[in-house]
């Protein structure tokens, strides 16, 4: 058995998403025993930037963050600019701190951190161009390949997806953290 048996891993993307950063991490949660659900703001199916397809399971307006144990957020502009719109997806984002369940960004996935307002006293990283909004947002914005803070895990780019998933899996398995509160 997995050490993440049980657990249940929201993903969070639209149109747009950059293909690996949704499909690597996912693929890093199951094989290590979790289940995983995308939820987008529109039922159906959803397209990465590159083409690969993802059905989605439930849509920001169903869904209940009490029914999973951690969050993962996929980049891509189109597909952060959007989910940061809209307010469901914000609010659904806002309670996985307000919980402590451990969250994972990467690229520009952090955008959403911004809008949803949970980056006060934060490090993290994201795609460099983010980073004066990150900034501006609260955050300690460093240029590393992986940066834990208090169960928030982020990366830069494609190139981290290793290192993320590893951190991602191992956040997930400790569970919940106390300082990962809003």
């Amino acid at each position: 058995m997995s050490h993440l048996t049980g657990k249940k891993v929201a993903f969070v993307a639209v149109d747009g998403f950059e293909d690996s950063e949704l499909t690597s991490p996912w693929d890093a949660v199951t094989e290590h025993g979790a289940d995983a659900e995308l939820i987008s703001t529109e039922g159906g199916t959803i397209t990465g930037k590159n083409g690969h397809e993802a059905p989605v399971d439930v849509t920001t307006s169903d869904a209940d963050p009490a029914r999973y144990d951690a969050l993962v957020l996929p980049g891509g502009v189109v597909n952060s600019d959007t989910v940061r719109t809209d307010e469901k997806a914000v609010a659904f984002v806002r309670q996985f701190f307000a919980d402590g369940k451990p969250v994972g960004v990467i690229c520009h996935g952090a955008w959403i951190l911004a809008d949803a307002d949970v980056l006060s006293g934060r490090t993290l990283t994201s795609y460099p161009s983010l980073r004066t909004d990150l900034v501006n947002a609260g955050a300690t914005w460093v240029d590393e390949e992986v940066v834990v803070d208090q169960g928030l895990v982020s990366s830069r780019t494609p190139d981290d997806l290793p290192a993320f998933n590893a951190k991602v899996v191992e956040e997930i398995s400790e569970g919940r953290h106390s300082g990962q509160t809003v």
